[in-house]
């Protein structure tokens, strides 16, 4: 380990940009515990305590590392940039021009870029306007939120928004890399300690669910790490030009196709409902509507109705999210142009079956393991005396922290791989 540090340090470039690195994720976390000029950070922290971050401001409570907690102009995360990455990756598939912009390699996925960047814009301000009136119907009155004063506290969390997306793509591209996701897994490692000491300051009542959550938690680490790296070879030979048998390949397909994606989806549309009831409860006829979402709809008090339905929306969208991103039909195209073959399968239309085949199989094992991962830490929530607020991290949640580890240990290879080259050359 030592000697792999010190390996690490020799690097010029790769010490420069692990600096880089430390310093930029500082200011993340300096930014989270600025807060929102002329808000009542304590009236949202009475209000959290209160109500739990399980509810609809657990999505965000989970991926700020404190910025919710501190009500800080970063609040809102990257939750904004990462709507409209999704967005712009959809709308690739529906429009031509934007189809044709995301096949013409790195210059067309900047003008992507670009667009992503444009969108955040509007819907880092439409989420600002949603969120600090969400906070207000709560009965918490951090901010003014009556027309235009509204307005003032909207800049700020926009702004921080904003900060965090070039903060993201500074880290992409002067810093080790995988901006975003470093940003996510600090936010997310964050909270680690806050809810440990928690834990050990609530005594003998929580302790024994607490310990039996670790050891699950430790379990899921290991299968986690190794369904990450998961993946089938697809055998592909090509033709060769002289003598021979052929130039021997393979095509790989992960079973986890579709990361962390299903995930976000299904979380979104599963507190949408308890956002809805939030903005009706004041509404005496809505008052059944808002009893059954509260009763079966609840994220932090989870029925068996919630956590069903939440386990099948994962699974849908696993095959949603890879249905749009991987088309076996082009694949198989570009390995008959190529002079390609899978052995045992004709080229064209036989080939993109056998993809098609393998991917839904694929893909129906990786859905249903996210699933199982994201019901989990629900399950102790329910019968357990753990809390939302208890559990050191989601399911979701590890799953970012080992795919953003793993990607890490992977750029850092490949930076010391090409240290050590430059030496020979």
């Amino acid at each position: 380990m030592i000697t792999y540090l010190q390996q690490l340090w020799r690097s010029e470039d790769l010490r420069k940009r692990i600096l880089i690195t430390v310093f930029l994720l500082f200011l993340y976390r300096l930014a989270s515990h600025i807060a929102v000029p002329g808000a009542d950070p304590i009236g949202l922290k009475q209000y959290l305590d209160s109500s739990g971050t399980g509810g609809p401001l657990g999505v965000f409570a989970a991926l700020t590392g404190g910025g919710l907690d501190n009500f800080s102009v970063v609040l809102l995360g990257l939750s904004p940039y990462i709507n409209a990455s999704i967005i712009v990756q959809l709308c690739t598939v529906i429009f031509p021009k934007l189809e044709a912009l995301s096949k013409e390699g790195a210059q067309g996925q900047q003008e992507l870029n670009r667009y992503t960047r444009w969108l955040t814009l509007p819907l880092a301000f439409v989420q600002s306007y949603g969120f600090l009136i969400l906070i207000g119907r709560g009965g918490v009155n951090l901010v003014d939120v009556s027309f235009p004063a509204v307005l003032w506290p909207m800049l700020f969390v926009t702004a921080g928004s904003l900060f965090l997306m070039w903060l993201g793509e500074i880290l992409t591209e002067k810093g080790i890399g995988n901006g975003v996701s470093m940003l996510i897994f600090v936010g997310i490692v964050a909270k680690i300690p806050t809810r440990f000491g928690a834990i050990l300051l609530a005594g003998d009542s929580k302790i024994g669910a607490f310990y039996l959550f670790v050891i699950v938690s430790i379990a899921m680490l290991i299968a986690v790490v190794l369904f990450t790296d998961a993946h089938r070879l697809i055998p592909i030979t090509y033709a060769n030009q002289g003598a021979g048998r052929g130039v021997q390949g393979n095509i790989p397909i992960r079973l986890n196709q579709a990361g962390m994606i299903p995930i976000i989806f299904a979380i979104s549309l599963i507190t949408f409902p308890a956002i809805i009831a939030q903005f009706l409860q004041t509404a005496p006829r809505f008052a059944p509507v808002v009893s059954f979402i509260s009763t079966y709809l609840n994220s932090q008090s989870p029925s068996m109705f919630y956590m069903a339905g939440y386990f099948l929306l994962v699974i849908g969208f696993s095959f949603f999210y890879v249905s749009v991103t991987f088309k076996p039909e082009e694949v198989a195209e570009s390995i008959q142009k190529r002079g390609g073959f899978i052995p045992g399968v004709r080229p064209g239309p036989q080939t993109a079956i056998l993809l098609a085949k393998t991917s839904n199989r694929l893909n129906l094992w990786g859905g249903l393991f996210l699933a199982v991962v994201a019901i989990i830490p629900l399950l102790f929530t329910r019968y357990s005396s753990l809390g939302s607020t208890d559990l050191l991290i989601s399911g979701s949640g590890l799953i970012i922290i080992v795919g953003v580890v793993m990607e890490l240990i992977r750029a850092v290879n490949a930076q010391m791989l090409a240290h050590d080259y430059e030496k020979l050359v």
